[in-house]
């Protein structure tokens, strides 16, 4: 054991040098490095960290009980802290390492050996590689942030960490480099500019086989949920505010196609929360505060793979859809009876779906020549490659989600006790109280 011991830490002074040598290998600076797109890329990293944390932390607190506020703001920053441990160490290179047979990145850039500030002809000709390695580090921490909207209030603290960082490796990695990183689904011609199959898709599937597995929290149904929606609604408008980062800044630059995104945004955003206010008012009687929460960041969500492809007219068309169509996903929610505690499902992955398919329908190549002409534009094959990007991601997600937290439960065991959730995670997981 000693023996062992021994090896293990004088690897750490090697490795320590390794990553030295590898950095100043990638550190001499290009005369191509622009400085406004720059610095507009390294704010919209900036702004993704702020959906997470407050953003989405205070957005999923409001929502639950008030003895699982401080649990479930954890789950949000805890996952960040872990998955950009791993995203340097291990993530990136494999979403976006040189390409192996179109399913994954190599390890050629582990612990970002030979990523500097020299820019990447494809990942960023204008940018330090660092600058958009650590803008892709945001979405891939917030991704299983999203997820944890399905197993709020009754999934272990340490489980929730072996799940999260084996589903980055596992589920997020592969599908980022499909679609991303010079894998099968990109050289297809799939379209997904910010995230809508990488991200939205990826986490409402897999909040789907949370909730079947995990069953439903005790008191699901009678219990009043949620405790603070004020709460709730400053989190609506931090992740609002963020999203801008999340898809302008997916333009990789200060340029047009950022406008055009930050635009479509924000009208797919306004128009599906008038839009779901307007469905709700009518099946449920009244337009709820918490309705027009759900439906911006539904809105938001759904726009996501189409922002940088289309006018503000088609964003309000896709705004307009989203309404309905997700509320029509909380409602078979509620009909099923399945307890995907804060609708990850109906939000994003609907949401995500509506968008990759919008954005077959209504990409148009006058918006931005490196994308491709929808279905409205003469070109009916880019829809059937959306489609077939929603059936992949959909069921790689699901069936990978499944695996993962059997092995999960099998290891640790996936749920708190009863006792531990009657008395909250607060408490039964971190000792502490949100409030007095």
């Amino acid at each position: 054991m000693r023996r062992y011991g021994i090896g293990v830490l004088s690897a750490v002074p090697c490795f320590i040098l390794w990553a030295t040598a590898a950095f100043a290998e990638s550190a001499t600076p290009s005369s191509t490095v622009d400085a406004g797109d720059t610095a507009w890329v390294l704010l919209s990293s900036a702004l993704v960290l702020a959906m997470i944390t407050p953003g989405l932390a205070l957005f999923y607190s409001g929502l639950v009980r008030s003895k699982n506020a401080l649990g479930t703001i954890m789950h949000s920053y805890v996952i960040l802290c872990l998955v950009s441990l791993i995203w340097i160490l291990l993530g990136y290179s494999l979403a976006f390492g040189p390409d192996k047979g179109g399913i994954i990145g190599g390890l050629e850039w582990a612990a970002l050996r030979g990523v500097g500030i020299e820019p990447h002809p494809t990942y960023g000709p204008t940018i330090p590689h660092q600058a958009f390695m650590l803008f892709q580090l945001m979405f891939a921490a917030i991704t299983p942030a999203l997820i944890t909207g399905a197993v709020a209030e009754r999934m272990k603290f340490s489980a929730l960490l072996l799940f999260a960082a084996l589903w980055s490796v596992f589920i997020y990695c592969p599908l980022a480099h499909w679609i991303w990183g010079g894998g099968w689904l990109g050289r297809l011609g799939a379209l997904d500019f910010a995230g809508g199959a990488v991200v939205h898709i990826s986490s409402g599937l897999a909040a789907l086989a949370c909730a079947l597995l995990l069953g439903r929290r005790h008191g699901y149904g009678t219990a009043t949920m949620p405790h603070n929606l004020p709460l709730t609604l400053a989190g609506t408008g931090l992740l609002w505010f963020g999203w801008f980062g999340f898809n302008a800044g997916s333009a990789l630059g200060a340029n047009a196609t950022a406008v055009g995104a930050m635009l479509a945004t924000h009208a797919a955003a306004a128009t599906a929360a008038l839009s779901w206010l307007v469905v709700e008012w009518r099946h449920g009687g009244n337009p709820t505060v918490l309705g027009a929460a759900s439906g911006a960041v539904a809105g938001l969500a759904t726009v996501t793979p189409a922002a940088g492809y289309i006018d503000p007219f088609s964003a309000m068309l896709i705004g307009l859809a989203t309404g309905p169509l997700c509320y029509a996903g909380i409602i078979m929610r509620n009909k099923i009876g399945y307890d995907d505690s804060l609708d990850v499902l109906g939000i994003h992955g609907v949401g995500g779906i509506v968008g990759i398919l919008a954005a077959g329908l209504f990409a148009s190549k006058a918006i931005n020549p490196a994308g491709a002409d929808g279905l409205f534009f003469g070109n009916p094959i880019q829809l059937g490659v959306q489609a077939l990007t929603v059936l992949v991601t959909a069921v790689f997600s699901f069936v990978g989600t499944y695996l993962i937290l059997k092995l999960v439960d099998g290891l640790i065991g996936l749920r708190v006790t009863s006792e531990e959730e009657a008395i909250g995670l607060d408490l039964s997981q971190h000792d502490e109280r949100a409030y007095s």
